[in-house]
């Protein structure tokens, strides 16, 4: 299935999905795989499957969404970057998920090369133009990345959602946001979006953070805001790893009822290939998944 169709029904019947990440390296991949599988077999909407920085993982990307799509019949989400791609090598690789029968793409630009303070040389310098190519060569479920707080390298937020716009007329069909941590900021995002004409829908993004230390890089990488009621729950459990694991999932599990019960039809898990964290948070909202009136 596209994830756009699974999307359109979002309304009637809430959709959670989650992410992983590759392997990378060989000796990996099964463990990895393992965790993914297990993932999948709480049977969630879709799940997204990440690309290495530079493509070091893209031929395992490939691989783990294939496993979880035969062997659990879960739509894959692969992701696909393109930053200092050429042209033939992102035709290679449509193909190969075509082949692969893999229906759905989040096209992203990219992170830079580490130490890389610019864009290297390639056929497509922004994501925009990598959804494009994607549209036209068509067959592909196309999603999008999108910031509420503004990307970090953007001057503004409004400069961002232009460039979102963009993203959108150029064949995007869904978006799925950074992670962050207040609600508000999400809806407040919602609300510019459609008043630019954005139209499609917007799937939340959730990191349920169950280790203190997580913070300050997901804050520097990110730049997001942290409520001063989250501060307080990483302060007091940070350095206590089994309190600070159930209090992340729980405060993400109330971050999912608010999103859900607001009219946010689709939530989407970084669950950092962690099977125990997925299955707790779907554990907690099987009955507001199965038994809404949404």
């Amino acid at each position: 299935m596209q994830i756009p169709d699974l999307l359109a029904q979002a309304h009637a019947k809430p959709c959670l999905s989650f992410e992983v990440f590759p392997p990378k390296k060989e000796e990996s991949y099964d463990r990895v795989t393992g965790a993914a599988l297990e993932i999948a077999a709480l049977r969630p909407g879709f799940m997204s499957v990440t690309y290495g920085a530079g493509g070091t993982t893209d031929h395992y990307t490939l691989a783990v969404a294939q496993q979880i799509q035969q062997r659990c019949g879960v739509p894959a989400l692969a992701h696909l970057v393109c930053v200092g791609a050429e042209r033939a090598q992102v035709l290679a690789r449509l193909q190969a998920l075509r082949s692969a029968g893999i229906k759905n793409i989040m096209a992203l630009r990219g992170d830079f090369p580490a130490g890389g303070a610019v864009q290297p040389a390639g056929d497509y310098p922004y994501a925009a133009n990598l959804i494009r190519e994607i549209a036209a060569f068509g067959g592909f479920g196309i999603g999008a990345a999108c910031y509420p707080e503004g990307h970090v390298e953007n001057a503004s937020p409004a400069r961002d959602r232009r460039y979102l716009k963009e993203k959108v007329d150029a064949g995007a069909q869904f978006l799925t946001t950074q992670m962050f941590f207040d609600n508000d900021l999400l809806y407040k995002f919602i609300y510019q979006i459609r008043e630019l004409g954005v139209t499609v829908p917007v799937v939340a993004g959730i990191m349920p953070v169950t280790n203190g230390r997580q913070i300050e890089r997901i804050c520097r990488l990110s730049g997001a805001f942290l409520p001063a009621r989250f501060r307080a729950i990483v302060d007091k459990y940070g350095d206590t790893p089994a309190a600070m694991q159930q209090a992340g999932i729980i405060y993400a599990c109330e971050q999912i009822v608010d999103l859900f019960a607001s009219g946010i039809g689709a939530v989407h898990v970084y669950s950092m290939n962690k099977p125990d964290v997925a299955r707790a948070i779907w554990q907690n909202l099987h009955n507001v998944l199965f038994n809404s009136t949404l």
